[in-house]
């Protein structure tokens, strides 16, 4: 069925495209580079979904060949350039909008900045009078900016403030900043939301993390307070991993969307303190850090200055702007062509990390430098692709959409991008599945639906998976926020229906503990690190069923006239109801 087909991927220019070479201040960053080599496309995949084809794929996704699929770079692009060839040979058409090349109609360019700290001249110190507390970047803290109209910005003598949880709700009756101007103040916040800290009572929702627990909240409402520096304060289980999680991941490039107003309205430095740091700054100015974390989740709580503490930050950042892309194919449908299930999943992953490190963490560091992310997300995009390659071998009513989206990593980015600026009317979506880290456990009698409780998308995935024998659970970790944490989000804020299904725990050899066990130990050993590692030895059963539950979901909705909804009450369902209305 299949012709074996080597793709020779040439990455020519990652950010010397004309619109890009015209935008102000861009030019003397792009340099042209071309690099060709052979990627091979498989030559023996099944229009069915099977473990073989999920091997085959993930092994070449997560390999050293694209060194962890990196956005903007040449082997991190060459990814996109891979999907397309083989969203292409099993039978998808492209639906991108660029015209650079034939294959150009495959991509949405996205673009980019690359922002590299320079650890060396770059510093955060917090004073006590005389007394100087030198942070140690990626022990101490982490820090960054979003300022993307300079590579040097500084700031001294910024008193400290501890803000509680960093958060104005007034749906709940909260503001942590009440009280208190917060420009040119140094904002120190608690990660999650106050919710967590009653995971029993009536604020918030409890022990599910809204949105206001993401730290991509905390640091846009420090910017609406006028803050000049915003630090969350790090802890492991309020976070849901550890702080090898934190310096890894804001560490080395970071990727962000060019703002219209180069970040301006953003504070000047954003980061984290470990959690052993908090409590000595804390501690420094005679403040008991669990007394006053203990009364940040009161209502009365009101923003602390922390005595004589005041804050010097510099920055000296590298810049680079350049270009990534969205990979984004169709199959039409026959008869109602112009509405669209969707599928996605997000290509990108963390890249190289750079071997150096300072002071007592440098026997700890990397052997392996590759952060592959084979489970995160070389296995949503393989399963992706099988969804694909199977719904082209079948034809649908309705035109199916796959959308590989970049720069998940660096906050949503690629799909909120595409929310954006969408290659067809989001009111013509009529729902979506979203695929992220499908863990290797085997096969489980239940799937998790992170979010559970949100559309009539349950219903129908219910029913499939009682055909199954198996049922529906809702996220073990609420409080992670898993909900608010990958590329669906950024397409339900627009009111487009999504359902994140994920694997399930519950392992028919072993049951929940050993299901459990395998989960966490995940989080702890692999995740954001060099060690989420594809190896022939994964037992892809458990994700092949879940990849075929997914697939019928998608089908079933796409050969009916079915516009599944959000629940009544769900915080997006008046925004799907405003745009079914109108024309897009």
């Amino acid at each position: 069925m299949f012709r074996k087909v080597s793709a020779f991927v040439a990455i020519i220019a990652l950010a010397s495209c004309a619109t890009m070479s015209k935008m102000p201040g861009m030019s003397r960053f792009v340099k042209e580079t071309t690099e060709e080599f052979s990627v091979p496309l498989p030559d023996n995949t099944s229009d069915e979904i099977r473990e073989q084809d999920l091997h085959t794929r993930i092994k070449i996704l997560a390999s050293d060949t694209f060194e962890g699929r990196d956005p903007g770079t040449p082997r991190g692009e060459a990814a996109a350039y891979w999907i397309a060839h083989e969203m292409k040979r099993v039978g998808v058409s492209p639906a991108g909008q660029s015209s650079a090349g034939e294959l150009g109609k495959w991509f949405q360019n996205v673009k980019m900045i690359s922002q590299t700290l320079n650890e060396e001249k770059s510093y955060l110190t917090v004073k006590n009078g005389e007394e100087l507390h030198e942070m140690e970047l990626r022990k101490d803290a982490v820090i960054w900016t979003k300022h993307q109209h300079g590579n040097k910005f500084s700031f001294e003598d910024s008193q400290m403030v501890f803000v509680g949880y960093g958060v104005v709700a007034p749906e709940y009756g909260w503001n942590d900043y009440e009280g208190i101007d917060a420009t040119g103040k140094t904002v120190v916040m608690l990660v999650n939301d106050p919710g967590y800290a009653n995971p029993q009572g009536d604020l918030f929702k409890g022990k599910a993390m809204t949105y206001y627990g993401r730290w991509t909240y905390k640091f846009e409402e420090a910017a609406r307070q006028g803050a000049t520096a915003a630090i969350v304060i790090h802890e492991t289980a309020p976070a849901s991993y550890g702080w090898d999680v934190v310096s890894n991941s804001w560490s080395g490039a970071q990727a962000d969307l060019v703002r219209k107003n180069r970040g301006r309205d953003r504070a000047t430095l954003e980061g984290w303190f470990s959690f052993e740091t908090a409590k000595k700054l804390f501690a420094a100015v005679n403040l008991d850090f669990e007394t006053m974390k203990n009364k940040a989740k009161s209502k009365d709580f009101r923003p602390v200055d922390l005595g004589n503490l005041k804050a010097d930050g510099m920055i000296v950042q590298k810049r680079e702007f350049k270009s990534s892309r969205n990979v984004v194919g169709v199959v039409k449908g026959k008869t109602s062509p112009d509405e669209y299930v969707l599928y996605m999943a997000h290509w990108d992953h963390l890249g190289k990390k750079s071997g150096k490190k300072t002071g007592a963490r440098t026997e700890d560091f990397y052997k392996d430098e590759i952060f592959n992310g084979a489970v995160d997300n070389a296995s949503g995009t393989a399963a992706l692709i099988e969804i694909a390659e199977l719904i082209a071998s079948k034809g649908t009513d309705r035109s199916v959409m796959f959308l590989a989206v970049t720069l998940e990593e660096s906050g949503l980015l690629g799909s909120a991008h595409y929310a954006e600026n969408p290659t067809v009317p989001l009111n013509k979506i009529v729902s979506g599945v979203n695929m992220d880290a499908l863990l290797p456990l085997g096969r489980t009698k239940d799937v998790i639906v992170v979010g559970h409780g949100a559309s009539e998308l349950e219903d129908l995935l219910e029913e499939i998976l009682e055909k199954q024998g198996r049922y529906i659970v809702p996220d073990t970790k609420p409080e992670a926020g898993y909900f608010y944490r990958s590329d669906h989000i950024s397409l339900a804020k627009k009111g487009v229906p999504m359902i994140y299904a994920d694997g399930g725990i519950n392992l028919r050899k072993g049951g929940m503990a050993a299901g459990l066990a395998a989960s966490e130990a995940f989080t702890a050993q692999r995740y954001h690190k060099p060690m989420d590692e594809y190896s022939s030895d994964w037992d892809l059963s458990g994700t092949t069923e879940d990849i075929q539950a997914l697939f019928e979901l998608g089908y079933g909705i796409a050969n009916s006239n079915d516009w599944p909804q959000w629940y009544e009450g769900n915080e997006f369902k008046a925004i799907r109801d405003e745009s079914m209305n109108m024309d897009q």
